[in-house]
């Protein structure tokens, strides 16, 4: 073979291996997301990967990976679940690129729903597409996790915390696994349930992914003050919207975490007969007329009913109590509909009198999807700031 091509053919070899030669090539299709039986080993460990050819893939990246890999659920216990590296192109840096670990907004519950597998209804993933290929430009390798249960088997615990930081982090061990030209330095970013998961993550970092470094995190339009929203939306009478797939999505995730709260027998007959769509289908289905979006809010649960521990249970993912130990960055549009401003202000005042590094911008005339843009060139500077 001459010189000129065995060379070429040697670089491409190169190139196509992972890291480490233990990575498993995962199967094709939905066989993809069906781990081994018996998982073993520690949480972050990669389980299978191949490379990502679908809608969710990010243009401009130097390479895209499906990645299958360990979390930890809530009783410690292994669990799978799928998320995706992007690489930037370009000449690797000293001590490889740096990591933005991504947390996605609300999708749903069924399986269809991961960004993984293509769910992109009225542009609910690829929205933030431009932000995540502006980091991939900046030289970030971009970590994306479906969360634990979407995807995979389970049932995805909707603004359940600790669950979905898990996830979020384990992204980051996971995709350094796959690839050894990715950093110790790393970044964690969200927006709406997202934002939510990145500042659980961020709590959590310092002592659930030792041997890394975390630098910041940048929360888009975090969910917050749950228990004190889902009082207050599930007494309005108006049809919810959004606001009724979200309600069914999260009396799903908490009836899943704890099944002696008894959530389908707290429903009113109307929103029981529709209860079972949390598994099957997405979040804009759910929020449509004919779904859990015509449903007057008021009309979810049932009347007469003690809402005490469904409550209590609901406020044990409110973010408010988490202590960082690195700086967090907070953007609100101030026309958002759905995580409310003073919510977000009140979040942020919290914070800032339990000594957490946080600073908080504000976007007028902004909504709750707009801020990922409006906000994108702010966000950058700050993760360049913290990633130099």
């Amino acid at each position: 073979m001459p010189r000129v091509l065995l060379a070429a053919v040697l670089a491409f070899t190169v190139l196509a291996v992972p890291a480490s030669a233990d990575v498993r090539h995962g199967p094709g299709g939905e066989r993809f997301y069906k781990p081994p039986k018996h998982l073993q080993g520690k949480h972050g460990g990669l389980i299978w990967a191949r490379t990502q050819r679908g809608r969710d893939a990010l243009k401009g990246a130097g390479k895209n990976a499906l990645l299958l890999y360990k979390s930890k659920d809530l009783h410690g216990k292994l669990t799978a679940v799928s998320g995706s590296l992007s690489l930037p192109k370009g000449k690797v840096p000293k001590g490889g690129w740096p990591i933005v670990t991504y947390a996605h907004g609300t999708t749903g519950s069924a399986d269809t729903c991961a960004p993984t597998r293509g769910y992109d209804k009225n542009d609910l993933t690829s929205y933030a597409f431009p932000l995540l290929r502006s980091w991939l430009k900046a030289g970030y390798a971009v970590v994306r996790t479906d969360y634990d249960g979407l995807g995979t088997p389970g049932v995805h615990q909707y603004l359940v915390g600790q669950s979905e930081g898990r996830s979020v982090l384990d992204a980051v061990r996971a995709a350094r696994q796959y690839s050894g030209k990715l950093s110790k330095r790393y970044v964690i970013a969200g927006h709406s349930q997202g934002g939510h998961a990145a500042l659980f993550a961020a709590a959590a970092a310092p002592t659930y992914l030792r041997g890394l470094k975390l630098r910041g995190t940048v929360a888009f339009a975090p969910a917050s003050h749950l228990k004190t929203q889902f009082s207050a939306i599930v007494g309005l009478a108006n049809a919810g919207g959004g606001l009724g797939g979200i309600v069914s999505l999260g009396l799903r995730a908490v009836d899943t975490v704890d099944p002696s709260l008894g959530v389908p027998a707290l429903l009113t007959p109307r929103a029981r007969a529709l209860y079972p769509q949390t598994r099957t289908v997405c979040y804009d289905r759910l929020s449509a007329p004919d779904s859990f979006g015509g449903l007057p809010l008021n009309q979810i649960l049932a009347q007469g009913k003690d809402l005490q521990p469904l409550l209590t249970a609901i406020g044990e993912n409110d973010p408010e109590h988490l202590r960082m130990r690195t700086p967090v960055r907070i953007e609100q549009g101030l026309d958002d509909t759905t995580v409310f401003p003073a919510f977000t202000q009140q979040l942020v005042d919290e914070y800032a009198a339990n000594n957490v590094k946080v600073v908080y911008k504000t976007y007028p005339g902004v909504s709750h999807g707009g801020v990922v843009d409006a906000g994108a060139a702010d966000a950058a500077s700050f993760i360049g700031s913290r990633l130099k």
